[in-house]
C-alpha cells in the first residue's frame, strides 16, 4: 500500500527505513524529483554519521553564465527558458569539488562538457554502457530509488513513469528478488504536473511506489532548447539521409546533427525534386552504389520505425510529417497467425511506431505529447532500456521489428584507420559518457540488414585555429576500429565495413577537409599504411567549406537555421550568430587582438534592438565600449 506523504515527511520515512549507508538511484535526465533529492541531501549534508551514494546519469543544470557578452546574453534567455526550475544543489557543489564527504556521486553519463573541470566528478564516473545500469547500480547495494512520475487523468491508481521508464522497468525485477530475500528497498515517487502520460509499459499502479509525495511538483521541466544547424551539420544530414531506407528502422542521438538528419529526411518526403537537385549539385555519384543498395532518395512509401534509447523530438517531428509511421508486431507471429495475416492487422491497428526509453527535448517537444489523444501516444511505447540497446531477450521479435535499422549517432573525433571517440578526451577526462552508442554499433553488425553510422563534422574552429577531426590517432576511442562501419562528414559518406586499413584510409581522407589531406597522407605513408605512391582522386581534392557554402547558397531554402522550432527571438537569432562567429574566430581574452577587429564595427544606430538586448546601448568606459564594437562587428559580419 502507497504512503501519501510530504517532502519531509519522505526524508524522514527513508532515514528511518533504511540503513546508514543509502544508495539511490535517479533517472538520467528529466526524471529525478529534485526537490526530494535537494531535501535529502540537505538532511544527510548535516548527518555525518550516515552516508549517501547517489547513482545516476545526466544531471541537468542551467548553463554556466560564464562572463562578458556571453552573460548578457545568456542571462535573460535563462531567466524566460528555464524559469523556477529547481537546480539540484550537489550539482553546485559537485562543479565546486565541495562534496559533504559523506556523500558521493556516481554518475554514467554527464551532461556533455558540464564537468570536465571537476575532480571529484572525474573520479567518481562509472564507465558503463546504458543496457548495464542497472545490473551494476543493482550490485552496487541500491536501496532507494526515487523518480518523478506523471498521473493518470481518470485513474488515480495508474501511474506513468513517462520520461524515464528506461533503467526503472528494468530494475523492478531485481528489486522483487532483493525483497523476497528480506531486504529493505524503497521507491519514492513525485507527481509532477507537466509531464505527458505516457501509456503502454511505461504505464504501472500506484503501489509500485512505497511513499508517493502528495505536493505536485508544478516547476518548470528542464528543456533543450532547439540550437542553429549549421552549413556543416545540413551537409552532414543530407548525405546520412540518403542512407536511411525506406521500411527500415531509425535511431537518432540528440543534438544539431541529428536535427539536421531531420530536416534532410523531411525535404526528402515533402519537397523531394529540390532534395534531388541538391543532392546532384553536390554530387553524390562516388558513393552511388552504396545509397541505392543500403538506402534511397524517393519519398517514404512505406515509413519508418523509430527504436531510439532517446525519444528525440525529431522523431516526434517525423512522426507527425507522416515518415515515422511504420508500425511493428506487437509479439512473435506464429506461423498460424502470420498465414491469417493477424499480425499484420494487430500491427496496422494497434502496434508501435516508436520505442523510446527516455525522453529530453524542447518545451513544444513536451507540450505536444501532452496534447496528443491517448490512441496517438499509444504508438509511442516508452519502455525498458534493455529491450531497445540490446538484442538478446525477445530477440525473434526485435529481430522481425528491426528491419533495415539505421542506427545514426555522433562522433567528435575520428581516427584514420576508422575508430570512433564520442565520451572521452585524450587526457582521460570524460565528456559525456558511453551511453548506448557502443550497443547501437554492435546492433549495426549483428542484425541483418543493418547499418551503424556515425555522424562527424570534419573540422573545428576555435579561437581562430582550426583542426581536423579526422586524426591518424587518438589517445582514447569509444568504438574500437573492429567495429567500423560507416562515417559521414559534411563531404561525403565513408563505407568502413570488411575494408583493408588502405581502403578505410583512403574511405576517410575522402571525406577529410582538403587542408588537412596532405599531412593525414604523410603520416599513413610513414608508418607503412599508405603506398609511397599514393594520390587522392582528384575529385576529393575539394572538400573545403567555401564550396559547400556556394552549394548552400543556391539552394538556401533546404537549409533552415531552425528546421524543429525556435526559443529564440528574432534578435536573439541574430546576436547568438554574432556571439559564435566571435567565439570562434578570437581569443576573447587577448584585448589587443579583440580590439584590431572591433575597428572596422558599423555605427550603433546599425542595430538598437540588438545593443539594448545586451544592456551596451550606452557602453560605461573602455570595456564596454570594447564589448558594443565588438558585438557590432559580429553581428555586420553574419548579417543574414
Amino acid at each position: 500500500m502507497v504512503q501519501l506523504c510530504s517532502i519531509e515527511q519522505a526524508v524522514d520515512e527513508v532515514l528511518a527505513r533504511l540503513p546508514a549507508h543509502i544508495h539511490m538511484g535517479l533517472p538520467l535526465g528529466l526524471g529525478k524529483p529534485n526537490h526530494f533529492v535537494n531535501a535529502l541531501y540537505q538532511r544527510i549534508a548535516q548527518l555525518p554519521e550516515r552516508r549517501l551514494t547517489i547513482y545516476t546519469a545526466l544531471c541537468l543544470g542551467r548553463p554556466p553564465l560564464g562572463d562578458g557578452l556571453q552573460k548578457r546574453f545568456l542571462e535573460p534567455f535563462i531567466e524566460r527558458v528555464f524559469g523556477d526550475y529547481p537546480e539540484l544543489e550537489f550539482l553546485a557543489d559537485l562543479r565546486r569539488d565541495d562534496l559533504p564527504g559523506n556523500i558521493h556521486i556516481q554518475q554514467f553519463f554527464m551532461q556533455p562538457g558540464s564537468l570536465l573541470n571537476s575532480a571529484t566528478a572525474q573520479q567518481d564516473y562509472v564507465s558503463s554502457n546504458y543496457s548495464h545500469a542497472a545490473r551494476d547500480i543493482n550490485a552496487a547495494g541500491l536501496n532507494l530509488i526515487a523518480q518523478l512520475v506523471a498521473s493518470h487523468p481518470e485513474h488515480p491508481d495508474r501511474l506513468s513513469l513517462s520520461c524515464n521508464p528506461d533503467i526503472t522497468l528494468d530494475l523492478l525485477p531485481m528489486i522483487a528478488r532483493r525483497r523476497a530475500e528480506g531486504e529493505t528497498i524503497l521507491m519514492v515517487g513525485q507527481v509532477h504536473d507537466d509531464l505527458p502520460y505516457m501509456p503502454g509499459d511505461a504505464e504501472v499502479g500506484i503501489d509500485t511506489f512505497d511513499l508517493l509525495i502528495d505536493e505536485k511538483d508544478s516547476t518548470t521541466l528542464f528543456s533543450t532548447p532547439n540550437m542553429p544547424v549549421g552549413f556543416q551539420d545540413h551537409f552532414i544530414g543530407l548525405h546520412a539521409s540518403s542512407l536511411v531506407r525506406d521500411g527500415g528502422t531509425l535511431q537518432i542521438g540528440i543534438g544539431s546533427m541529428g536535427d539536421a538528419l531531420t530536416a534532410a529526411l523531411l525535404a526528402r518526403q515533402a519537397d523531394n525534386d529540390a532534395y534531388k537537385a541538391l543532392l546532384s549539385d553536390l554530387n553524390l555519384d562516388p558513393w552511388a552504389q552504396l545509397i541505392e543498395r543500403e538506402g534511397g532518395i524517393e519519398p517514404f512509401a512505406k515509413g519508418l520505425y523509430g527504436c531510439s534509447e532517446m525519444f528525440v523530438n525529431g522523431l516526434l517531428v517525423l512522426a507527425d510529417a507522416g515518415i515515422v509511421r511504420r508500425k511493428v508486431y506487437p509479439d512473435v507471429p506464429t506461423q498460424r497467425q502470420a498465414n491469417a495475416g493477424t499480425l499484420d492487422e494487430a500491427a496496422q491497428t494497434d502496434g508501435i511506431s516508436v520505442h523510446g526509453g527516455f525522453f529530453l527535448g524542447p518545451r513544444s517537444f513536451y507540450q505536444r505529447l501532452r496534447e496528443l489523444p491517448q490512441s496517438k501516444r499509444l504508438e509511442f511505447n516508452m519502455t525498458r532500456i534493455s529491450y531497445i540497446n540490446e538484442l538478446y531477450g525477445q530477440e525473434e521479435l526485435k529481430r522481425l521489428q528491426r528491419l533495415d535499422a539505421r542506427f545514426i549517432n555522433t562522433a567528435f573525433t575520428v581516427t584514420l584507420l576508422g575508430a570512433g571517440v564520442a565520451d572521452q578526451l585524450e587526457d582521460g577526462r570524460v565528456v559525456s559518457g558511453v551511453g548506448g552508442q557502443y550497443n547501437f554499433v554492435v546492433q549495426g553488425h549483428a542484425l541483418e540488414g543493418a547499418r551503424s553510422v556515425l555522424l562527424l563534422r570534419s573540422w573545428r574552429e576555435s579561437a581562430g585555429d582550426v583542426s581536423s577531426n579526422i586524426v591518424w590517432e587518438y589517445g582514447h576511442c569509444t568504438i574500437p576500429r573492429h567495429l567500423r562501419d560507416i562515417v559521414v562528414t559534411e563531404y561525403g559518406i565513408a563505407d568502413l565495413r570488411g575494408k583493408t586499413d588502405a581502403a578505410v584510409i583512403e574511405a576517410l581522407l575522402n571525406i577529410s577537409d582538403s587542408r588537412f589531406q596532405p599531412g593525414l597522407i604523410e603520416q599513413a605513408r610513414k608508418v607503412g599504411k599508405l603506398p609511397k605512391d599514393f594520390h587522392l582522386d582528384p575529385r576529393f581534392t575539394d572538400n573545403t567549406p567555401q564550396r559547400l557554402q556556394a552549394i548552400e547558397a543556391r539552394h538556401s531554402r533546404l537549409f533552415p537555421e531552425y528546421p524543429l522550432g525556435c526559443d529564440f527571438t528574432d534578435v536573439e537569432r541574430d546576436l547568438l550568430r554574432a556571439l559564435n562567429w566571435l567565439k570562434s574566430k578570437f581569443k576573447l581574452s587577448e584585448v589587443l587582438e579583440l580590439g584590431k577587429a572591433a575597428l572596422d564595427a558599423p555605427e550603433p544606430s546599425s542595430y538598437p534592438e540588438h545593443l539594448e538586448r545586451m544592456q551596451l546601448t550606452s557602453p560605461d568606459g573602455l570595456k564596454e565600449d570594447l564589448f558594443q564594437r565588438l558585438l557590432l562587428t559580429g553581428l555586420k559580419v553574419t548579417a543574414q
